[in-house]
């Protein structure tokens, strides 16, 4: 049975370096990333660069997703930890990133990284032309788009969130270094550190210092300390990634007019 493959024209309005006029879709039918019982259809797609290159991501839309503008959904970044296979980014979002926050009904973006790391300029771009197309096609709340990751993945959410804070309303970096980014970019931003004590990769030390640190400004900061879990068991981390939503949602609550 031959492959769907569908392609779509689009016109691009920021970015134009990044933009290409043909976006190529290519819809695969995988069962396997068929969540049972749930409200999210994931599918495994490609998104083309200006200069040819294909990237793939995986895209999670809950099922009740009618783009209906006056419904519209959060929207998630989940950026993979250091690996190579292909849809990698998929692979992550189904056993960590879209378990913990299927409460929200969220879509959620998962991009395999372009260029070897998240926290470059190309990835930056390439990431960011994604996120603007995906908001042209689907009603997302602009007052809820959350970039997370672990790990490597971990270290992009900081690299990103840091750099903007005028399109990211929260951060929750998982297992991750913050390097040199600068708390100031963060604006009024929501941060949820998740880190483990007995990390034997990326030191736990750091974490709790940012965390210190951003509670000392009287910034929006959380973290959870994920007791006995290594730095290789990403399923540790599912279920404080939930709990860490929770606060998430009511951070942005208290920030919501009327509620």
């Amino acid at each position: 049975m031959p492959i769907p493959t569908v392609f779509r024209v689009t016109i691009p309005c920021m970015k134009p370096l990044l933009l290409t006029a043909a976006l190529l879709t290519l819809v695969v039918p995988e069962p396997a990333l068929a969540q049972a019982g749930s409200r999210t259809t994931m599918t495994n797609t490609v998104f083309q660069l200006s200069d040819g290159f294909m990237m793939p991501y995986g895209i999670a839309l809950p099922d009740d997703d009618n783009e209906n503008p006056d419904d519209p959904r959060p929207l998630v970044l989940a950026l993979h930890p250091g690996g190579s296979s292909p849809y990698y980014g998929t692979s992550f979002m189904a056993s960590v990133v879209e378990p913990a926050l299927r409460p929200w009904r969220a879509i959620i973006v998962a991009p395999d990284v372009p260029a070897g790391r998240w926290s470059n300029e190309r990835s930056e771009q390439a990431v960011l032309a994604l996120l603007e197309d995906v908001m042209t096609n689907h009603s997302v709340d602009p007052r809820r788009i959350l970039v997370t990751g672990f790990s490597m993945g971990g270290r992009g959410t900081w690299y990103l969130a840091t750099r903007h804070s005028d399109l990211f309303t929260g951060a929750i970096p998982m297992a991750a270094s913050r390097g040199d980014d600068s708390l100031d970019g963060l604006g009024s931003m929501p941060v949820h550190l998740i880190h483990s004590p007995q990390d034997e990769v990326i030191p736990y030390g750091p974490a709790q210092e940012t965390a210190d640190l951003l509670r000392e400004r009287e910034h929006p900061v959380a973290l959870i300390s994920v007791s006995g879990v290594s730095h290789h068991n990403m399923g540790g981390y599912v279920e404080p990634l939930r709990k860490a939503a929770e606060w998430m949602w009511q951070q942005w609550e208290g920030q919501d007019p009327g509620q």
